[in-house]
């Protein structure tokens, strides 16, 4: 006998599902574009140095218009996105408290030190800003794209520090990301540079993945320091927004006393990024969707994950990667490139396999694979 309550309680769920999943690819998809949106704005700042220079791609370079080139600065506002997500934590306890009821978050023991946040959180600014600077230089597919050899080094770290056996499969997907990333890289090479968006996309490429050795760290880090406290997950990007925060803050300040390539001969000049912050609506609204987009696609990733899957939100992930690049071909970012359709189904392929997702659970399903057994659960 069919119940209609019962019946609505589940359509509810499957709307709220669907509503979680395209919350995180719009999302996901709107931080890394609003963030190369920037880098391609241009704007009026401090006065430049000189105003005719060659590599300033800006129509209004005569009176001193230059591109928003503030990677730490951008960094800084991916951690004020985390940042409010311990806000949202903190809204969520405060109005349970309010209604009298338990809260709907998994608190566990909450007797951690919140250092224990610190290092992650310097892992991810040196991470994060090294990306924002690759990105700076090559194209947005790319660079979203490049970001899936976290794999290997995830792996590498595994299997060196925390001791743990890497099966066939890992090793197998490791190996396609591993090709992916060759063809990826061929591809950067032969398309050359595009301009502002995309001056030097081999050194960006490089950048990009060279990063990923330090999300790599962070990762291992966390599982080994963070996960027996069973902290929120919520909780803990707060934590590491807090510390983000209050170290790409000191390096911003830091850098502007620093010789650089920038605006003002500074490393980073904090200074013309406010003032071409003022001074374009561009720029205004880049900046803006970079802080909410990381603070929803935070909420939206855990959710996915706790409500749905973590299968769902990798897949999610790697349609985000789709929808850039497409995006990026319609407003003339970049070309399409079959080399980079390669390079990007062996990156995809490598990360599925790795985290025996879609593909190896089929293999084994027609009797292709053997029987999985158990090892631990991987960390990319």
């Amino acid at each position: 006998e069919n119940n209609p309550r019962a019946a609505h309680i589940t359509a509810m769920q499957g709307a709220y599902q669907y509503f979680l999943a395209g919350l995180m690819l719009v999302t996901g998809t709107i931080n890394t574009l609003s963030t190369k949106y920037a880098d391609n704005a241009c704007a009026y700042g401090v006065n430049y140095y000189p105003i005719d220079k060659s590599d300033n791609e800006c129509s209004g370079a005569v009176r001193g218009d230059h591109q928003f080139d503030h990677p730490f600065v951008q960094a800084l506002c991916m951690f004020i996105g985390e940042f409010c997500c311990m806000v949202a934590f903190k809204l969520v306890l405060l109005n349970a408290r309010r209604q009298g009821k338990p809260s709907p978050i998994e608190l566990g023991r909450q007797n951690w030190n919140p250092l224990i946040f610190l290092l992650p959180a310097l892992c991810d600014c040196t991470a994060t800003s090294t990306m924002y600077v690759g990105l700076t230089m090559t194209y947005a597919s790319q660079f979203q794209m490049l970001r899936g050899s976290v794999v290997i080094f995830t792996g590498l770290l595994s299997k060196f520090w925390l001791k743990r056996k890497l099966t066939a499969y890992h090793w197998a997907g490791m190996g396609f990301v591993l090709a992916g990333l060759a063809v990826v890289g061929l591809a950067a090479v032969l398309q050359g540079s595009n301009g502002k968006t995309a001056s030097n996309p081999v050194l960006g490429d490089i950048l990009i993945v060279a990063a990923q050795v330090v999300v790599a760290l962070q990762m291992v880090v966390e599982e080994k320091f963070l996960e027996k406290h069973k902290v929120p997950a919520l909780q803990a990007v707060g934590w590491e927004g807090i510390f983000g925060m209050g170290v790409m803050s000191l390096l911003c300040i830091v850098f502007y006393y620093i010789p650089g390539p920038r605006a003002g001969d500074a490393f980073e000049n904090i200074n013309d990024a406010f003032d071409q912050f003022a001074n374009s609506w561009v720029i205004k609204l880049a900046i803006i969707g970079t802080i909410c987009s990381i603070a929803f696609f935070n909420f939206s990733g855990i959710s996915v994950t706790k409500e749905m899957s973590a299968t769902t939100r990798m897949v999610l992930d790697s349609v985000r990667t789709i929808t850039i690049w497409a995006y990026g071909m319609i407003v003339g970012w970049e070309s399409f490139d079959y080399i980079e359709v390669i390079g990007f189904l062996l990156l995809l392929t490598g990360t599925f396999v790795y985290n025996d997702i879609l593909i190896t659970p089929f293999l084994r399903n027609v009797g292709l694979l053997r029987p999985l057994q158990k090892t631990y659960p991987p960390i990319a």
